[in-house]
């Protein structure tokens, strides 16, 4: 599997995350837009530690949801939603190809991404989005044990699917994530190592229930936000590329 992360998420004079301290150990850099976290200047700087490392970049939009980070869900039709997707698109598209780069994915963000997985309409204008901007890119959602009816809606669109699974972040036994609400959501250093090493063993992962189960992916989501964060991004590039 290859490693994703979300970056590029600071404005103005508000730093979040650890990025050039996150980029040297990932493959894949979810790239904010502007509407959630991101502004020119942080997504030119982005782009340009990507190009350093040589890591694939990705689109990473958002519900037009700056003060709240783009993690509430905003009733958007599907005309809304594709307009939003393709002008967050474009603009990063156009910052990267100024240096030189060229986009690979995109990957809705927080509560956008959220409701991708629970809502078939808002799945389907995400989809519908994708596959009528100018160019192919492939579309990143989360892996769960409904990943082949999610795979036949994106072949009605002809668009290709990056299923993905998170090193810390507890499962539901619907194959789902644990909100964050609930007790246990959030691994600890040792179950994140422990989930990832299973993931990469046998493609699965052990609910909150106990329950074990299958999910076919071809990217990790980690997060860089602090230092420990990063220090548990570097454990798992050394597990995964010793495995």
């Amino acid at each position: 599997m290859l490693l994703n992360c979300d970056l590029g998420e600071s404005y103005g004079s508000w730093t979040m995350g650890l990025d050039a301290e996150v980029m040297p150990h990932i493959d894949q850099a979810n790239i904010a837009c502007g509407f959630h976290g991101g502004d020119p200047l942080t997504i030119r700087k982005t782009l340009a530690l990507a190009a350093k490392h040589r890591v694939n970049i990705g689109a990473h939009p958002a519900y037009p949801d700056l003060v709240g980070f783009g993690r509430r869900p905003m009733n958007l039709n599907a005309d809304e939603i594709i307009a939003n997707l393709h002008y967050q698109v474009a603009a990063l598209e156009g910052m990267a190809s100024s240096q030189g780069l060229a986009l690979d994915y995109i990957k809705p963000h927080g509560a956008l991404y959220n409701d991708m997985m629970a809502k078939s309409e808002v799945r389907a204008a995400i989809m519908q989005a994708v596959a009528s901007y100018h160019r192919p890119l492939a579309l990143m959602l989360q892996a769960t044990p409904q990943a082949d009816g999610h795979r036949t809606e994106a072949d009605t669109f002809g668009v290709g699917l990056l299923f993905e699974v998170f090193a810390d972040r507890c499962y539901d036994d619907d194959g789902r994530l644990l909100p964050r609400t609930k007790p246990g959501a959030v691994h600890n250093r040792e179950r994140m190592l422990a989930q990832v090493e299973q993931l990469q063993r046998s493609k699965s992962v052990t609910t909150v229930s106990g329950k074990v189960i299958e999910l076919q992916a071809q990217t990790l989501c980690v997060h860089g936000d602090n230092l420990e964060g990063v220090q548990a991004i570097q454990a798992i590039r050394t597990l995964m590329d010793g495995s």
